[in-house]
């Protein structure tokens, strides 16, 4: 697919085009309003593709639990493998702007398989829960503020520290949205044992020195939108003397990891970065 359309599809999926403008823009490089329609399944996301581990595999247990945040209760899926009283790591899974949305629960399923105890919150809690209409999910993620978002996450640590089944080892792992979160929840969380960012903005400078926990950061080599920050985040890291690992898959878009939306999934790209992810895991959570 010509990258231009991509790239513009990035765009309005992060809030920088209204629909209308979007489509009028897709119009022009389509060739016409039935191109620019035919082209609207293609981009958008496919969950029919979701499933590649199944709700109902025989391996997982899969729960919806309800905990305690500072402004009310969390709604979460949590997903581990069978295996009687076993602690387990605990991996957060935070999603990107769509929500707590299938993809997601697959990604918190593949994560359970892995042997981690894998908790995705769903993040528009608050506001109702994530609604079926993507438009919708995104709209609603633009009006949850930085400080609530990270009160939610910091909950959800202190849930997973304190979890029958899980080791008191918390990681963290999250996606475009759900990645400025990981590096923002490095900063605020002092019980975050590990972070992984897929493809997320990064934190002001003068907060990383606050960072505790070691991170892994994938980076998309055409996302110039967020690769825009990565010097000054990298020479922060550095300067302050932090523990990370920073991978750049070139010639990958954004999202990159998401399979269930062909334009922007890399399958090499998101095998590398998903056997890097679980090893660095499993080194720093046990």
């Amino acid at each position: 697919m010509d990258q231009r359309i991509i790239d513009l599809y990035d765009r309005f999926t992060h809030g920088d085009l209204s629909r209308r403008d979007f489509m009028g823009q897709l119009t022009k490089l389509a060739g016409s309003v039935a191109a620019a329609t035919a082209l609207l399944p293609v981009l958008t996301n496919d969950y029919a593709k979701a499933a590649i581990v199944a709700e109902e595999d025989p391996r997982l247990d899969i729960s919806r639990p309800r905990f305690a945040g500072p402004e009310g209760a969390i709604d979460s899926y949590m997903a581990r493998q069978k295996g009687g009283d076993i602690k387990r790591p605990a991996v957060i899974v935070i999603h990107e702007n769509r929500g707590l949305n299938p993809h997601i629960r697959d990604v918190t399923r593949r994560i359970a398989l892995e042997g981690f105890l894998a908790l995705a919150p769903d993040m528009l809690s608050r506001q109702g829960g994530t609604p079926e209409n993507e438009d919708r999910a995104r709209e609603m993620i633009a009006g949850v503020q930085k400080d609530e978002a990270l009160e939610m996450l910091v909950a959800s640590v202190e849930f997973l520290e304190g979890h029958p089944l899980a080791n008191g080892k918390v990681g963290a792992v999250g996606f475009c949205w759900g990645g400025l979160k990981v590096n923002e929840l490095a900063v605020e969380a002092e019980g975050l044992d590990a972070g992984v960012a897929y493809y997320g903005r990064q934190p002001p400078a003068e907060d990383v020195d606050r960072i505790r926990a070691p991170l892994m950061l994938h980076y998309a080599g055409l996302d110039e939108r967020v690769n825009a920050g990565i010097d000054a985040y990298k020479k922060a890291l550095d300067d302050a003397g932090k523990t990370y690992e920073l991978h750049m898959y070139e010639g990958a878009n954004h999202a990159f990891n998401n399979d269930t939306n062909p334009p922007r999934y890399d399958k090499d790209a998101a095998d590398l970065a998903w056997g890097r992810t679980v090893a660095f895991l499993k080194k720093n959570l046990g």
